[in-house]
This record gives C-alpha cells, structure tokens and sequence, in this order.
C-alpha cells in the first residue's frame, strides 16, 4: 500500500504482453496492471464473460511481473467463480503467484444482470480480503455506470460497504463527471480511490486528479486500444499500396533491447513471483 498512501499516489498504466510491459517499465512507471479486457482481445475471446480462466490470467500475470520486476495488479474481473469460497480460492492463488494486487469486481458475467446484488457483491469481496490476509492489495471495485446503471448513491453505498469489508482501494469506473468523483472520494476517505483515466465527461490531467484526492490512475484496455489504433491506420495504409506508413514504429533494436533486459530480469526472478509494492 505504501504507493497509494503517499503524496500524489500512482500512475499504474495496464500492459497487454511481454514488450508493452517492458515499455512501461523502461518509462519509470512503479507499478503495472494487467487488463482484462486487453488480456481477452489478444486471445479473441470477449470481456467480462467468463472467457479467461483463473490459471490463464495468473500466468499472464507472472509473465509481467517476471519480465519487469514491477508490482503487478491483477484486474481479475469477478474473481472467478459463482461462490465466494472461489474468490477466496483466486486470491489465494493470486498470493501464491506474488501479485502485488487483485481487484475483484461487482460483475456477474450475466448480460440479462451484469450487475450482482449488493449483498453478494459485499460478502465476495469480504472473502477476497479475509483471504489477502494482509498480504495483497484487494481493490473493491463496482461496474455500475459502465453497466447502465447510473445511480451514485448506489455506487457509494457499494464501495463504502467494500471499504467496511477490508478492501484497501476502491474503484468505480467512469464517474460521470469530477463533482460524483469528488462525492465518491468523500464518503471513502481515507481509503484510497482508484480512477480509469478520467470521469466519463472529459479527460483530466494526472495533476488535476491528484488534486482531486484520487490515489490510483489506471489505465485499463486503453494504452492496448493506442495501439491498436495505430494498427488500424497503418492497415488502411497498407491496403491503399501505401508501404511506407506502414512501416513505422518503434525499431528492432529497441525490442531486442527491451527483451534482453526482460530476460535478465526473469533470471533473477522465482518462476511465481510478482514484486510487491512495500518492497
């Protein structure tokens, strides 16, 4: 926790694979995320459907901790499973793998109810804490307004029971402007509040969030949607005959340079361990 109790907090950009990692991690950045929603893509499976397995996102996790040395967060969506034993059942593994974090969210995988009940949610992240023990950061995070369900004192009532739970970060993304943020950050203080790039009515500034009281910056699917952005256009480039806008980009030297330092790293590394934050 020690990045999130000092002045300013953190920046805790999401990487997708081995090289986004590293380039995260060559920039300076303290710590680093996984994203579930980048993690399915590369896989070609959707998000939030109960398509990632528990042992397919914890290697995925591993690899970048590995690889960087960094502390890595795990954005584990649900928890992986229906009850809360299996919540409990993911941190533990979790724990053993050396994830510096795990957020567990509100979401129930269930297009027609994408959003559990208060009581469950409550008592699924009460069983990720009572299962951290103290030894991983448990983000308690609720996806209402990106499930349709605008309703901040419904938000607030959730994140404050998950704060009454033991989560040490809380986490709703997409408040829909700076004033629900700024009620959200009130109600929970002091734990610290995680914010996904901005509320959802303009982009902020990192200074202007840490005015703000936010502790947490991530940056969830969004550095993998840059660039796939950039893929689409040098693709459109490419079938217009245009060759040389297609390729650009960072050189081969710099990747070779970045695995080279990824493989050094790993060497130093235990095959489960992600570095945590207070080390």
């Amino acid at each position: 926790m020690a990045l999130h109790s000092r002045d300013g907090g953190l920046v805790m950009p999401n990487a997708w694979d081995g090289l986004s990692a590293l380039m995260l991690a060559d920039a300076g950045f303290e710590a680093i995320a996984t994203s579930s929603v980048a993690l399915a893509a590369t896989l070609g499976r959707p998000d939030g459907r109960h398509q990632i397995t528990r042992d397919e996102h914890l290697e995925h996790a591993g690899l970048l901790g590995r690889l960087t040395g960094l502390p890595v967060n795990g954005d584990f969506e649900d928890g992986y499973g229906e009850r809360p034993e299996d919540v409990a059942a993911t941190v533990e593994a979790a724990v053993e793998y050396g994830l510096a974090g795990i957020g567990i969210e509100d979401t129930s995988g269930d297009p027609g109810r994408p959003i559990r009940d208060f009581d469950e949610a409550v008592e699924r992240v009460r069983s990720a804490v009572d299962a951290a023990k103290g030894r991983i950061v448990v983000t308690g995070r609720t996806d209402n307004f990106i499930q349709g369900r605008p309703d901040l004192d419904d938000t607030i009532r959730r994140l404050t029971a998950f704060a009454e739970a033991g989560a040490d970060v809380l986490y709703a993304p997409y408040p829909p402007d700076l004033d629900a943020l700024d009620k959200i950050i009130t109600a929970v203080t002091p734990t610290p509040v995680n914010v996904l790039v901005s509320p959802s009515d303009r982009v902020l500034s990192v200074a202007e969030l840490q005015k703000a009281g936010v502790k947490r910056i991530s940056l969830g699917p969004w550095l993998y949607v840059h660039a796939m952005g950039a893929l689409d256009e040098a693709t459109k480039a490419l079938v217009a005959g245009d060759l040389a806008s297609a390729a650009t980009g960072i050189s081969f030297e710099r990747i070779g340079e970045l695995l080279a330092r990824g493989k050094n790293q790993a060497k130093t590394q235990p095959a489960n361990d992600c570095k945590k934050e207070d080390d």
